[in-house]
This record gives C-alpha cells, structure tokens and sequence, in this order.
C-alpha cells in the first residue's frame, strides 16, 4: 500500500515493505517514463529483502499527479530530498539507508547523495549519455558520489555503459536500458549488498 508524503511539488507516494530486525534500508526511484513496478526495481526490491534491508519504492510527484513528462531536475531532486528526510524521521528512523533508483531516479540518487546523508549509491541503467550523444556525458554526477556505488548496467544500453571508479563497481547484464530481467538484477544486487559495510 502506498503512502502519501507532501513536497515542494506536490505529493509523492512511498510503498514501503519493511524487514524483520532490518539493517538498513534501500530507497529507490523510478526512470522518467515508468514507475516502481519496472522488472529492474523489483529485483533490487526483492535483493534488499532477501540482505536483511526495509524497502521504499518512491513515486515522484508528476507521476502522482498523472503526468508523463518528468519535473525538471532540480524539482526532482528537491521532492526526492524532501521525501528522504520523512523517511529518515519515520519509518527508517535510525537505519543506514542506500538511495538509488532506475535511468533517471539513477542520476537524482547521485545528485543528492550527500544532501541525503546515503551510505551507499544503487543505479539500474545510469544514463550515461543520451543515445548516439557521447559528448553529452553526464558521467560527472557519478564521479561526484563519494560512497561506495554500484551501477547495473545493460551491456547493450544506447544510453551508454559507465566506466568502474574508486568507489564505483560497474556489473554488465544481458539486456538494454529496459533491464528486463528482475533476476539478473536481483542476483547482481544481492552480492553487493550482502558484502556493504553499513554504518
């Protein structure tokens, strides 16, 4: 069951599936034109479950709202932020949480790392660039994650693959930016989550 939390821009929905005695928490955004029902989502849903971890699935305003379009980045990362800290206050007072989310919640996740006090960054399909668009990289809002990240990509992803970094590991699975194989998400997410130090 969804959870309305007032913004800047209008309420956003949070479906949270708690963990017995849980260790952290992950909290995870959707991409630009879907919602927190895609495969990819789901796998890392059912990753941080199965490692011990409570789960937030967050649905920006515009999504709420009805729209298709995204807000503009800065409206995005200013709800995510604000949605963050109720998380922090409430239902995932006292836990370490990992921020990310999918494609375009990817990129807000990175943006507002230290904004949101994440002890780890989870990207399914950063987009690297805009496809056919190398020169458009957006590969600066990886490098300016300073915790340990963890990008999923699809080795055949238009948007482009990201390179590893000192605190990036970078896993390529079969598929393109859709990553429609929930298991092959899961099993990637799994491994590094039962590995993260969470403090």
């Amino acid at each position: 069951m969804a959870t309305a939390f007032d913004t800047p821009h209008g309420p956003a929905q949070v479906h949270l599936g708690p963990a017995d005695s849980p260790r952290g928490a992950l909290v995870l955004g959707h991409g630009a034109g879907g919602g927190v029902e895609s495969p990819d989502l789901v796998g890392a849903a059912i990753a941080a479950r199965t490692t011990g971890l409570s789960v937030a699935l967050v649905e920006q305003p515009y999504r709420v709202a009805g729209r298709r379009s995204p807000a503009p980045a800065h409206q995005l990362d200013s709800a995510w932020v604000s949605v963050v800290s109720q998380l922090r206050e409430g239902a995932l007072a006292g836990l370490p949480i990992v921020v990310g989310g999918r494609s375009a919640g990817a990129r807000v996740a990175c943006r507002t790392a230290d904004e949101t006090g994440a002890v780890a960054v989870l990207c399914l399909a950063f987009p690297l660039h805009p496809p056919g668009r190398p020169d458009k990289s957006r590969l600066l809002e990886l490098d300016a994650v300073r915790v340990p990240t963890l990008v999923v990509q699809g080795e055949r992803d238009p948007f482009g693959i990201p390179p590893p970094g000192p605190n990036r590991t970078v896993v390529r699975i079969a598929g393109t930016h859709s990553l429609r194989s929930s298991a092959s998400v899961e099993a990637a997410v799994s491994k590094w989550l039962a590995e993260l130090p969470l403090v």
